[in-house]
């Protein structure tokens, strides 16, 4: 019996919302997923590829991006559980590149002019976004910290794991920098999941990306979900599209064949690359997944159990 609860005149209206942005040429296609309780909803519209390909399917496989950041902070909730870590204890002992940090007297000042931080940084501090650090909204290098992340090789924004530095490596750098603001003070987005990858993987003992695949992935069914797509499913790893800041046009950021499209943009450098193996396996890099399995193991049973 479903019990989901689900109207049929508002899936009908979701599904014309959704089918516009495809007839407009917003993006080549969708794959929509509502689930609740036993029912799942899943409906597909047009092709993984603006220029041809193959139909959206329910196991189509995306980049899936952001959406990494919960999965980074699921495992690091399984560690809390085991009692390897605690989230209102310093990450200092785990990660001593963060141990005495300094902070920035003024956003807009020279990186070099801070003040103690008030206290350390903690796992709540990384899970909340709240460590002190993150995406500034603001063009490049409009301050000076921008500026040193940039010298730094410490890019924020879309992610290409073939150009993104080890975990090991980029913590080491990231120590070098101040915070923005105290531990605690201000929600920033983005660098708290980078973090806490470093922190699983040196708290667990395995590389970031095996954790998960051993106590996430594999235990949940999640079989296409990881951070590269191997050859034999390329054919269900849609393109990804980005939409270009010089004529607001939707322009290719990634294709499944390895990333080719991404040279035909000025602001991108070719290729992003989850269509071969990478060392930058952590939230940095982003995974691919499909819909089902990022809106939860049950979802992702019910829809392979649909046809």
């Amino acid at each position: 019996m479903r019990s989901g609860g689900f109207s049929k005149a508002r899936l009908g209206r979701m599904r014309d919302v959704m089918a516009g942005h495809v007839e407009g040429g917003a993006m080549p296609g969708l794959v929509t997923l509502v689930s609740r309780r036993d029912e799942v909803h899943v409906e597909t519209l047009g092709r993984i590829a603006a220029d041809g390909g193959g139909p959206m399917e329910r196991d189509t496989i995306f980049r899936i991006a952001s959406m990494t950041k919960p999965v980074a902070a699921a495992a690091a909730m399984i560690l809390v559980e085991e009692c390897r870590l605690r989230l209102d204890e310093p990450v200092d002992p785990l990660l001593p590149e963060l141990a005495d940090r300094r902070v920035l007297r003024r956003l807009e000042g020279p990186v070099d002019d801070t003040v103690p931080a008030s206290r350390p940084i903690t796992l709540r501090d990384l899970l909340t976004f709240r460590l002190g650090f993150g995406i500034i909204m603001a063009p490049p290098d409009t301050y000076p910290i921008q500026k040193a992340m940039r010298e730094k090789g410490l890019r924020m924004g879309p992610p290409r794991p073939q150009t993104e530095p080890a975990p090991d490596a980029w913590i080491r750098r990231f120590g070098t920098l101040p915070l923005m603001h105290q531990p605690g003070e201000r929600w920033m987005y983005d660098t708290g999941s980078d973090v806490l990858g470093a922190l699983i993987a040196r708290a667990s003992g395995l590389p970031f990306e095996t954790f998960l695949r051993e106590r996430l992935f594999e235990p949940l069914g999640m079989k296409d979900t990881g951070f590269s797509v191997p050859a034999g499913k390329l054919a269900r790893f849609a393109t990804s599209y980005w939409t270009s800041p010089e004529s607001g046009a939707m322009e290719v950021y990634d294709r499944a064949e390895g990333g080719s499209g991404a040279a035909r943009s000025r602001f991108r450098p070719p290729p992003a690359g989850w269509c071969r193996p990478s060392t930058t396996t952590w939230p940095l890099a982003g995974c691919c997944s499909t819909a089902a399995a990022t809106a939860g193991s049950a979802s992702c049973r019910a829809c392979r159990s649909r046809t």
